[in-house]
């Protein structure tokens, strides 16, 4: 059942994820995984798999792929340099192609857009990414700042890049409501001390995001937009 709350303070900006809460991947990051584990001489894994194992960056994406188990993603050593080398050409490649915006985005982002409150994106993919793909998606003209998984020290679930993001865009992030579909986005956003809403779609690393602490669960990001007060509408 979809937990719905109105938000009682105002919202002065809106962060994003990107893959599971805009916009699909899953069909490209499958096709690059394949095509690099093809590279290595391994079989392909099934769609589902790769969905359990999306939302932590490449780094970990791949070792997750490699080892085909959610577990490794806290070994720190990095994956090896020919299946980073593969997997990001295979993915340059794919990026997009068969990417698709989830139904209630462009209704969302033109909503807020137009009460004049400023929207970013804050996602664990790598910032060479982020902009092929907004404009295959036609989405490159909603947002003022893009914070991929390789422009800081630390990614989500650390509040790093919530709290550098707010900073760009001038707005404390108390007053910044991220928007996402998996556990790394709900720990990122308490951490920042941003309200958070959930996507019930997306890549959540196999677990249910009514088990995770967030402000609301939402059906779409149309319907996230009906649930907060804006300067405008105060």
């Amino acid at each position: 059942m979809a937990r719905e709350t109105m938000l009682s303070q105002p919202i002065r900006a809106v962060l994003f994820d990107l893959d599971g809460t805009l916009i699909d991947t899953l069909p490209d990051l499958h096709a690059a995984a394949c095509a690099m584990l093809n590279d290595l001489g391994r079989p392909p894994l099934p769609l589902e798999s790769i969905r359990a194992y999306v939302g932590r960056g490449i780094p970990n994406l791949i070792k997750r792929v490699l080892a085909n188990s959610l577990h490794v993603a806290e070994d720190p050593n990095p994956p090896p340099p020919e299946a980073v080398a593969s997997y990001r050409r295979h993915y340059a490649h794919e990026n997009g192609r068969n990417a698709k915006v989830y139904p209630g985005v462009l209704e969302g982002l033109a909503s807020l857009r137009a009460q004049g409150v400023p929207l970013g994106v804050v996602t664990n993919k790598a910032d060479a990414f982020i902009q092929p793909l907004l404009e295959q998606t036609g989405l490159s003209g909603y947002f003022e700042v893009l914070v991929g998984g390789d422009r800081l020290p630390k990614v989500k679930p650390d509040p790093m890049p919530l709290v550098w993001a707010c900073g760009r865009l001038g707005v404390s992030p108390t007053e910044t409501l991220f928007v996402g579909d998996s556990i790394n986005d709900a720990l990122a956003a308490r951490a920042a001390g941003c309200p958070v809403f959930l996507l019930p779609y997306g890549y959540n690393e196999d677990r249910d995001v009514h088990e995770l602490d967030c402000d609301a669960i939402v059906e779409s990001v149309r319907d996230a937009v009906k649930l907060i007060r804006t300067p405008e509408t105060v």
